[in-house]
């Protein structure tokens, strides 16, 4: 799903470059439901099948488009749900089904881009807190002005970008996914919107030229 889809009208909420997320929902669920889909899909059910990649296709494709770009986000798409299907004999479900899928997605779209010749950057570094701006204006050209600042990050930033404050994912979540520690998670997301506020630094300073309208107020329960 498009970042420019996703911005809201406050896009500041606690140090977040505020990106609307969906309904508050854990990466995946692993209860009856799934192991009756997945044991279905391992008879090569076609509808089973069918099933699974309905329930994740527009979270597959959106992290495919954050991190590899809208022009090849379907291609990627298509190549994690091969890379599903094939490995689900072999998936013993030491993780959720879901965060299995994420993972693989941001594998993939990761080689994609590392193919590409532009490689993402998931360190093991700490850094400081680095809050969004706090200035940012209500704009309805914001969403394109913050798809256009993402498409410019290295693939990884985009993935921890996505991972957590568009998919909604904590922490420990985004670490499974990235295979890192959560220290590691955290300090690339602060990472990540340092380099949003230093592309988007020219746009807000225009836009305070021009006397945008002031802030909406920010939300006090987001979280870092």
């Amino acid at each position: 799903m498009p970042v420019a889809s996703l911005v809201s009208g406050n896009p500041v909420s606690e140090g977040r470059l505020e990106i609307v997320r969906p309904r508050a929902r854990p990466a995946a669920t692993t209860g009856p439901e799934d192991a009756v889909l997945l044991a279905a899909c391992r008879r090569g059910e076609q509808r089973a099948m069918e099933a699974l990649y309905h329930q994740y296709k527009r979270r597959v494709f959106g992290l495919c488009h954050q991190i590899a770009g809208a022009a090849d986000a379907e291609e990627v798409a298509q190549e994690v749900f091969v890379r599903v299907f094939r490995g689900l004999p072999t998936f013993r479900g030491d993780s959720q089904l879901g965060t299995w899928i994420y993972r693989l997605a941001v594998n993939a779209a990761l080689s994609y881009v590392a193919k590409r010749g532009r490689r993402g950057e998931i360190g093991d570094e700490d850094l400081d807190r680095v809050a969004a701006p706090e200035d940012v204006r209500r704009d309805p050209r914001l969403s394109e002005k913050v798809e256009a600042a993402m498409a410019r990050l290295p693939a990884g930033y985009r993935a921890i970008l996505t991972l957590h404050d568009v998919e909604g994912l904590s922490h420990e979540e985004c670490a499974e996914i990235l295979d890192c520690r959560v220290g590691t998670s955290k300090s690339q997301l602060h990472k990540a919107r340092a380099r949003m506020r230093e592309f988007l630094g020219p746009e807000l300073a225009a836009d305070r030229a021009s006397g945008a309208p002031a802030d909406a107020p920010s939300d006090p329960n987001g979280d870092a």
